[in-house]
């Protein structure tokens, strides 16, 4: 090849940018064939021992949700699209398609290539196995959580691969406007998908289409497909490459964490930031406010969590408070898991105070000695904000629901309060957590291979585990009374275990031995 020819080709921007990311795809420190082979193999242990059985329980039991017709399927299809949909546009503002190493980036940013040179065919790419992903995914929910694949002749079998291949079609498209799309035009987006799935779902109920909403659903997303496609893509040239840039270093850090067995590190990582309101949260004298003001004022600094908790909250109070009551033992248990696991979530997102006592337990005591107070002090505004939204929810669920009125407001009363203890209790043992324990990586060798891995992944996941299990084992108890102390019971274990994750009380009462 001449110097000329390879001039030429150098001068390519399609290229140029195949050049470097060869020359960065062959660092020394990439990932080796065995390497991989490792985590293959480490994949099909993990499917064997644990995915396995579980796909065997659900598929031997009655499907989760039946879908006998069009008409039934039409409005728990739109439900799925809108809030894969939303799911999509929420995980591109925080880790879109466009988030590359950072100094790979950099390497392209320090160059005279436009973005749309260096990151349009990663966009695509990239979008392209998020739609297989998706595919692949509602396919494998379809086939555990309903009955659609139990009928092999019904006509509703071709009118669900469809709209999960739209579905498939439309989020990868959201998933990037997500990322290069300011607030409001999500915020706008989101809207809209909720007006048309709302629209769509009202028409397939109805006879005018007879049988056919699921179709129409589909036509919707293919062109909903092709234009938010193509009016994403052409905003990848105008990118903040600035904010892209801090995308990439803290998707690169939390990843970071991920790998190293501390994954609640990385979620806080994408905690956002607390914005105004500065200086309410003193008195006009200088003096600090209330316990509850300060909580409630620090909860509207962020107030994206704020919105979300208050939705999350009076939902799951109104869904624990329908499960607990309800007639049919199936419905009964999902509306429970689900409220008490809004109830949970909620119970995060209403303020600071989780990460304040975890702070105030666990570094050094800069502005005195640890006091007997400070569960009180920095959990008042918490335990309100999450017992007051759903205590009103379930009293106004109570009293506007009349079957109810068989089994008396009490034992609905009882199990909602015990609940939430429980989801209060699991959040503190979440929050108190710091990193992974170095024990739990030791190997537990059974006839059924190391499940080292299990405990790990319940150490991840603490407290969901902790609502999911009291929920269940709740709803198998004979009385509602059995069921509220053993939330308690397990509210207990959960409190004394955080607080030993911090070291108390052994570090107050060493401080205290050293004084006497």
């Amino acid at each position: 090849m001449t110097t000329d020819s390879i001039t030429a080709v150098e001068a390519d921007p399609r290229d140029r940018v195949h050049a470097v990311r060869h020359r960065y795809a062959h660092r020394g420190d990439r990932a080796t064939v065995q390497d991989w082979a490792y985590t293959v193999y480490l994949g099909v242990i993990l499917g064997a021992v644990y995915v396995a059985p579980v796909v065997y329980l659900v598929r031997t039991t009655e499907a989760l949700v039946s879908l006998p017709t069009a008409e039934a399927a039409t409005p728990v299809a739109c439900l799925v699209a809108a809030a894969v949909i939303g799911g999509a546009q929420l995980t591109g503002r925080f880790w879109g398609p466009l988030v590359l190493k950072p100094f790979l980036l950099h390497v392209f940013m320090s160059t005279d290539l436009s973005p749309t040179d260096y990151l349009g065919t990663i966009a695509r790419r990239r979008l392209a196995y998020a739609g297989i992903g998706t595919l692949l995914l509602l396919c494998t929910a379809t086939f555990l959580a309903t009955d659609l694949y139990d009928r092999p002749g019904s006509p509703l079998l071709p009118q669900g691969l469809a709209v999960a291949a739209g579905i498939a079609a439309v989020a990868p498209a959201a998933w990037l406007w997500g990322q290069v799309r300011t607030v409001r035009e999500n915020a706008l987006l989101a809207s809209a998908v909720a007006a048309a799935a709302t629209v769509v779902a009202l028409l397939g109920r109805s006879a005018l289409l007879g049988g056919s909403g699921p179709w129409l659903l589909t036509v919707v997303l293919a062109a909903a497909a092709v234009l938010l496609g193509r009016s994403a893509l052409r905003s990848v040239r105008t990118v903040d490459l600035t904010r892209l840039a801090r995308e990439s270093a803290r998707a690169a850090e939390a990843q970071t964490f991920a790998w190293t067995g501390t994954l609640h590190h990385a979620l806080d990582l994408y905690r956002p930031q607390p914005r105004g309101l500065t200086t309410a949260l003193t008195r006009p004298d200088g003096r600090l406010r209330g316990h509850l003001a300060q909580g409630a004022v620090r909860a509207l600094r962020t107030r994206g969590r704020a919105l979300a908790a208050a939705v999350f909250l009076p939902a799951g109070g109104a869904l624990v408070t329908l499960g607990v009551a309800a007639p049919d033992a199936r419905t009964a248990t999902l509306s429970w898991t689900v409220g008490a696991v809004a109830v949970y979530l909620g119970s995060g997102w209403v303020g600071e105070g989780w990460r304040g006592l975890r702070d105030e337990l666990t570094l050094a005591p800069l502005l005195g000695e640890w006091w007997g107070g400070v569960l009180a002090r920095t959990l008042a505004w918490p335990v309100a904000a999450v017992v007051v939204p759903v205590g009103l929810a379930a009293t106004v669920t109570v009293l506007s629901h009349g079957p109810f009125q068989d089994i008396g407001p009490a034992e609905p009363a009882l199990l909602t309060a015990g609940t939430v203890v429980l989801a209060l209790g699991a959040r503190l043992l979440r929050e108190m957590k710091s990193n992974l324990p170095v024990e739990l990586l030791l190997p537990i060798i059974t006839p059924l291979g190391d499940l080292s891995a299990l405990r790990v992944f319940v150490w991840q996941f603490d407290g969901l585990v902790v609502v999911l299990a009291g929920v269940l084992t709740m709803n198998a108890m004979p009385t509602a009374p059995a069921a509220a102390l053993l939330a308690t019971a397990a509210t207990t274990c959960c409190t004394w275990a955080a607080l030993r994750r911090t070291g108390w009380p052994l570090r107050p009462l060493a401080s205290r031995l050293r004084k006497a």
